[in-house]
Parts: structure tokens; C-alpha cells; sequence
């Protein structure tokens, strides 16, 4: 689930798919905005591959438990790194 396997295509790797997540975090959103950017996104890259909202809300869930998003006033944000 995490990783590509010979089930899980790449790009819908959870991991892979929490990337694609981060990079529509350049700009905080709501989850329906963020949701709707994604489909937008893989879309534009001819990812043609399903992806289902539950599989993008568990790609949430993995960014959320390894500290790399928040909720902030109803919209996701990417947390800053702290160095």
C-alpha cells in the first residue's frame, strides 16, 4: 500500500500519491480544493490511473501520522521544516 507493488501501480502509491498531495500544498485549501487541484494535476500529467477519494484521504492520514500536514482554520496546510 505504501510502496509500488505488482498491485499498486507508482503513481498510486500511497506515498507517491501523499508527493503529489504536498506539491498541491504550495498553497493552503480546504480538503475539496485540494482534492479537486489533485485530480486537476494528475489530470494535466496523463495519469489516467482511478483515484478514489478514500485512497487520497488514507494518502492524508499517512502525511498527517509522519507530521508533514496540519488542519489550520478548516484548510490543509504543509508544515514548514524545521532545520
Amino acid at each position: 500500500m505504501l510502496l509500488p507493488s505488482k498491485a499498486i501501480p507508482t503513481d498510486q502509491a500511497l506515498l507517491a500519491v501523499g508527493a503529489q498531495i504536498l506539491i498541491q500544498l504550495e498553497r493552503p485549501g480546504s480538503v475539496s480544493a485540494v482534492w479537486d487541484r489533485l485530480l486537476e494535476w494528475r489530470s494535466m500529467r496523463g495519469m489516467r490511473s482511478a483515484l478514489p477519494f478514500w485512497w487520497f484521504s488514507l494518502a492524508l492520514d499517512v502525511l498527517y501520522s509522519i507530521g508533514v500536514v496540519d488542519e489550520h482554520n478548516g484548510e490543509l496546510v504543509r508544515k514548514s521544516r524545521v532545520v
